[in-house]
């Protein structure tokens, strides 16, 4: 689904990211790990439109999206829960989510009321509050926010970058519990996560990253993959 290959990427004369290659399947939970400052949020932001690389493909469904703006390339099925999660603290819960529907590639008000209901039905707490203001809500609310307004556009591919930071356990664990049930549904995802044990149950497959390059690739199922993953991140 998603294919990147050889990408750089640079701000000004930094060089952040030297020829990153990976790749995420149909309906693969795909890890990508690391310290802080590797360049894991750059990658993220490089697929999403945010950031020109300097050089590099990046394919996704196997149409190249160089060049193409962050609104064409949403549409085209990837959705982006950044870090900040980036919910307008002045508008409703509802109001946020409709704000997902225009990427939507066809918009109507059957479809929209549909997709209202089926991320409510997902996210009861969204539904119980949608009419509470972004600011109103709880750090994990915001983070459900963000993550069903992106939900409303039905994309193929999610890139989720940090969705736990600074939650509470168990909070953090519905957050894995959610990414969880997306792949169980065919959902890919592309995910930056810090707790990395945890991530690690819902991931098909991982790379780890150091210095803005791939260091590591491999499966996550046996005990010795995870060893091998741990050992390179000094974890």
């Amino acid at each position: 689904m998603l294919e990147v290959r050889d990408l750089h990427v640079h701000y000004g004369l930094s060089h952040a990211l030297h020829g990153v290659t990976l790749g995420v399947g149909d309906g693969e939970v795909v890890g990508l790990f690391g310290r802080n400052g590797v360049g894991k949020t750059t990658l993220i932001k490089a697929i999403a439109g945010w950031l020109k690389p300097s050089r590099g493909v990046i394919q996704f469904g196997g149409k190249p999206l160089g060049g193409l703006q962050p609104d064409r390339i949403c549409r085209l099925g990837i959705g982006l829960v950044p870090e900040d999660r980036r919910v307008f603290p002045g508008l409703t819960v509802e109001e946020n989510l409709r704000l997902g529907f225009l990427q939507a590639p066809q918009r109507t008000k059957a479809l929209m009321a549909a997709r209202l209901a089926s991320v409510y039905a997902r996210f009861p707490r969204l539904a119980e509050r949608r009419r509470h203001a972004g600011k109103s809500l709880s750090g994990g609310e915001q983070q459900m926010l963000a993550i069903a307004r992106v939900l409303v556009g039905e994309p193929k591919l999610l890139l989720i970058d940090e969705p736990t930071e600074g939650l509470a356990p168990i909070v953090a664990e519905e957050i894995f519990a959610l990414i969880a049930s997306l792949r169980s549904e065919g959902i890919s995802v592309l995910l930056v996560e810090q707790h990395l044990h945890r991530a690690l149950d819902v991931c098909t497959r991982c790379y780890a990253m150091s210095r803005g390059q791939i260091v590591f690739e491999g499966g996550v199922a046996e005990p010795g993959e995870r060893d091998a993953l741990l050992a390179e991140l000094a974890v």
